[in-house]
C-alpha cells in the first residue's frame, strides 16, 4: 500500500497557510452542517504534498474517521485512466486515434443519426461518416446518457434499460452492443455530449489488447505505478477502509445509498466509472500526468501523448458551453475545452471559478475531483462520497485553493 503524507511546509511550496486554514474551516463547516460526511484534501506542488487534511467520517453510522488511506468510489475519475490505456495502445501502433470504431467493434458499422420524432416514431438517417476513436475520447461521438431526460434519444436509452448506462445483468461486451443499436444524437465530431463513450473505449481496449479491462489496467497502469488500492473490486482486507456512499436528500442532508458493488469482481467493467481508489494511489496517477507520463523511473506514456490528452481537442478550440449539446450549454462550461477525458481551461477569465490556462482534470458523481495546473506545478485532489442533487462544492473549492497559491 502506497503512503501519502505532507512532506513540505505550505510556505516553502509557495502556498499561504492562512488561506489553506480558511479552506479547511469552510469544508469542515459543510461536514458540521450535515452536507458532507467527511473529506480528504491534498494539495501538492512540484510533486511534494504541501497540504493534506482529513475531516469527518468515512462511515457515519460506524463512527469511522476519514483517513489518508480511505478507499473511495471515484466514478467518472475512471475516465482519464481509460484514456491513458487507449493512448498506450496508440503508442504501440495497435490502435489509431483516427481508426473507425467499427474496425475493432463491428457492431458500430453504419451508424445512424437522429433526424426527428420520438419513441416508436423516431426518424434516423445514415451518418455522413464513422465514429472514430478520437470521437469517443472527446465525447463527440453522438452517444448520450439515458438520465439526461432532454432529448428523444435519451428516452430510447432508457427504453433499452440504459438509464444507468448498463442493462441489468449485462457485461461490457453485451452492453456495448446495446449502445451500438441506438441512434446517434448528432453527426460524429459536430457536438460535445458527455456520454457512455468511455465504456465503449473500455471495450475497444479489451478487443485490441486481448485482455479484460480490469486485467489490462492492472498490468499496464496500476501495478507499474504502485497503485495497490485501485481497481474494480476490493479485497476483504481492504473492506474496512471503504467509505460509505451517501446521497443528498431533498432537505439538503445526506443519507446512505447503494454504491458500486465493489466487493467482488463486477460483471460489468465500466471504463466510465467503475474504479475504487485511494488518495495515495490517485496522487501517483496525477503525478505521472504532471511529469509527462513518467513516475519514479516508470514511463507509461510519452510526453507527446500526455500533451495530446491534456490539450483542448474540440474543433477550432471551441468551448464546452458553445460546442456542447443543449444540456451542456451552461455558465459552468464557459472558458473550458476538452481533451481526452479531461476538461481543459482555455480562457480563465470566462471560467466560473479562478483557474490558470491549461489546467486540466475531472470529477466524479460522488463529489470527488482532481486537477493539475501545469503552469503552477500544482496538483489537487478532493475525496468525499456524496451523490448530490443541489450540492455544488467544486467552484468554492477551486476558488479557495486558487487564493492559497502565492506564486
Amino acid at each position: 500500500m502506497t503512503q501519502l503524507r505532507q512532506d513540505v511546509d505550505p510556505g516553502e511550496a509557495g502556498l499561504d497557510p492562512q488561506a489553506l486554514e480558511r479552506l479547511d474551516r469552510r469544508f469542515a463547516h459543510h461536514v458540521d452542517e450535515g452536507r458532507l460526511p467527511g473529506w480528504l484534501l491534498a494539495v501538492a506542488r512540484g510533486g511534494r504534498v504541501a497540504h493534506l487534511r482529513t475531516y469527518g467520517r468515512r462511515d457515519l453510522a460506524a463512527g469511522l474517521p476519514v483517513e489518508a488511506d480511505t478507499l473511495w468510489r471515484i466514478y467518472s475519475m475512471t475516465k482519464p485512466v481509460t484514456a491513458v490505456a487507449v493512448l498506450q495502445l496508440v503508442e504501440e501502433g495497435r490502435l489509431s486515434l483516427d481508426d473507425p470504431v467499427d474496425r475493432h467493434l463491428p457492431v458500430f458499422a453504419n451508424p445512424r443519426v437522429y433526424e426527428g420524432g420520438s419513441g416508436s416514431d423516431v426518424r434516423t438517417r445514415p451518418a455522413h461518416g464513422p465514429i472514430l476513436v478520437r470521437h469517443l475520447l472527446t465525447h463527440t461521438a453522438g452517444l448520450t446518457f439515458g438520465f439526461y431526460h432532454k432529448h428523444p434519444v435519451d428516452a430510447l436509452y432508457r427504453e433499452a434499460g440504459l438509464e444507468y448506462s448498463v442493462p441489468p445483468g449485462k457485461d461490457l461486451a453485451e452492453t456495448v452492443e446495446v449502445y451500438a443499436r441506438m441512434p446517434l444524437q448528432f453527426e460524429p465530431g459536430t457536438q460535445w455530449n458527455y456520454s457512455v463513450a468511455s465504456n465503449v473505449l473500455g471495450r475497444v481496449v479489451e478487443v485490441v489488447s486481448g485482455q479484460a479491462l480490469d486485467e489490462f489496467l492492472a498490468d499496464r497502469i496500476f501495478h507499474p505505478l504502485g497503485m495497490t488500492d485501485t481497481g474494480f473490486r476490493i479485497t476483504p482486507e481492504q473492506g474496512p477502509r471503504l467509505a460509505e456512499l451517501y446521497g443528498e436528500t431533498d432537505c439538503g442532508g445526506i443519507a446512505p445509498i447503494p454504491g458500486l458493488p465493489v466487493r467482488g469482481r463486477p460483471r460489468f467493467l465500466s471504463g466510465s466509472g467503475g474504479l475504487v481508489s485511494s488518495a495515495p494511489d490517485f496522487h501517483r496517477f496525477m503525478e505521472m500526468l504532471r511529469r509527462g507520463g513518467e513516475l519514479d523511473g516508470t514511463r507509461l506514456l510519452s510526453p507527446g501523448s500526455v500533451d495530446l490528452m491534456t490539450r483542448n481537442q474540440l474543433p477550432g478550440g471551441a468551448e464546452l458551453s458553445a460546442f456542447g449539446a443543449p444540456v451542456h450549454q451552461e455558465r459552468g462550461n464557459d472558458g473550458l475545452g476538452f481533451g481526452f477525458n479531461v476538461s481543459v481551461v482555455t480562457d480563465p477569465a470566462r471560467t466560473l471559478s479562478p483557474s490558470s490556462p491549461g489546467t486540466y482534470g475531472w470529477t466524479g458523481v460522488a463529489t470527488t475531483a482532481f486537477w493539475v495546473d501545469p503552469g503552477r506545478d500544482l496538483t489537487v485532489q478532493f475525496m468525499t462520497q456524496v451523490r448530490p442533487k443541489k450540492l455544488k462544492v467544486f467552484p468554492e473549492l477551486r476558488r479557495l485553493v486558487h487564493e492559497a497559491v502565492l506564486d
